[in-house]
């Protein structure tokens, strides 16, 4: 597997969810024992959502686990360019309907465009990587093939991370 990046902050927030769902586990085991306890396994609801509920912290715990080993911990606040990179915050321009829309270049697993970040790894900034003010890109999403300009470049390290 490749070098995924992510960014100091990132990293501090997987460690801490990871702490987080380990401190859980004892909880989830009592629950299952208790409903164990109370005997027919096979029409007992309790036992039946403990287990499923360990199934997923468990599959979380081994997700985050299996990435960590593979991060490039990245600090975005030393970061400069004047050209796209991971951690800058990029402005692009619709050429069709000059609607501006503004992004933060961050690992997949920190990104979340609903905070205004993009994974790396999408189409829009796999366009824009190593390109300049004034470049322009075009991706193709599930409507068709969009033409961007790339208006500015900024970074702003730390301070604009979700």
């Amino acid at each position: 597997m490749n070098r995924i990046p992510i960014s100091v902050n990132g990293f501090k927030a997987l460690e801490k969810e990871l702490e987080k769902l380990k401190k859980e586990r004892p909880a989830i085991i009592e629950a299952i024992k208790e409903a164990r306890e109370e005997g027919d396994l096979s029409e007992n609801a309790g036992y039946d959502a403990a287990r499923e509920q360990q199934g997923l912290l468990e599959a979380r715990i081994n997700r985050i686990e299996s990435r960590m080993v593979h991060f490039d911990v990245i600090d975005i606040d030393t970061l400069r360019s004047d050209r796209v990179v991971f951690g800058a915050t990029v402005t692009i321009e619709d050429m069709e309907t000059e609607e501006r829309k503004t992004y933060t270049l961050l690992g997949p697993d920190e990104a979340d465009h609903t905070k205004g970040s993009i994974s790396i790894e999408s189409p829009v900034a796999r366009a824009l990587l190593g390109k300049q003010e004034g470049d322009e890109i075009s991706v193709q999403v599930p409507r068709g093939k969009v033409d961007y300009e790339l208006i500015a470049i900024n970074f702003y390290g730390s301070k604009n991370e979700s």
